[in-house]
């Protein structure tokens, strides 16, 4: 059963100033158990972060991604992985629940900002390895703006649009506005709105050849 923490995006602390413990907590000795080789290469290809957390705080695995999140959290400061405050923050939301809801598998999952371009979402279930006795964290971290820039571009080739008309879909499918992206693209607004009218048409013309391939 998956059941979101209430209000999450308002009760996780934005980065540098949350008012829970700001201990980093460091990968795990080597004394501590590590997940199967299979599972292993199992996260190394998720596209998202994904940490494995045990119930004291220690990683004692994270993927390519999970890594240079974190490291993003922590603005470059951290020597080796370590779990950002905030998003430690969410961990603890699964535990607490652990006492209210004893019977029952819990999704907790929140909103963190870094910054105006930087949106992650963050969410944290058990795992339970079939090897060990104990019971861990497993934390996926999504960036949410590079999860957009990769549709972007998906719908940039099916769409079948042109170079300038993908650049500007992908800065409008990260909600720069029509000025923004004249300014960033060094054109007229009337030539972004020209582009962008193309876009849609070319949209609407997918979708018809959609319908009519399901009629058929």
């Amino acid at each position: 059963m998956s059941i979101p923490a209430p209000n999450s995006n308002s009760n996780v602390p934005p980065v540098g100033k949350s008012t829970h413990s700001e201990k980093h907590l460091k990968l795990a000795p080597a004394k501590q158990p590590k997940p199967p080789s299979l599972l292993k290469a199992i996260i190394e290809g998720f596209v998202d972060g994904v940490l494995i957390v045990t119930e004291q705080g220690e990683c004692i695995h994270a993927n390519e991604c999970g890594r240079k999140i974190c490291h993003q959290f922590s603005q470059g400061n951290s020597q080796g992985i370590s779990i950002p405050p905030s998003i430690w923050h969410v961990c603890e939301s699964l535990l607490d629940s652990r006492e209210l809801f004893p019977d029952q598998k819990m999704i907790i999952e929140a909103a963190i900002e870094l910054s105006d371009l930087a949106t992650f979402r963050v969410r944290v279930r058990w795992l339970e390895l079939a090897e060990n006795d104990a019971s861990y964290l497993l934390v996926t971290i999504e960036d949410r703006n590079q999860s957009t820039h990769n549709a972007a571009i998906a719908e940039a080739k099916k769409y079948g649009l042109t170079p300038r008309e993908a650049e500007v879909w992908l800065l409008r499918r990260a909600n720069y506005s029509y000025k923004d992206i004249a300014n960033k693209l060094y054109i007229t607004l009337n030539t972004v709105k020209k582009h962008m009218k193309s876009v849609y048409a070319k949209q609407q013309g997918n979708l018809w050849e959609d319908e009519e391939q399901k009629a058929s």
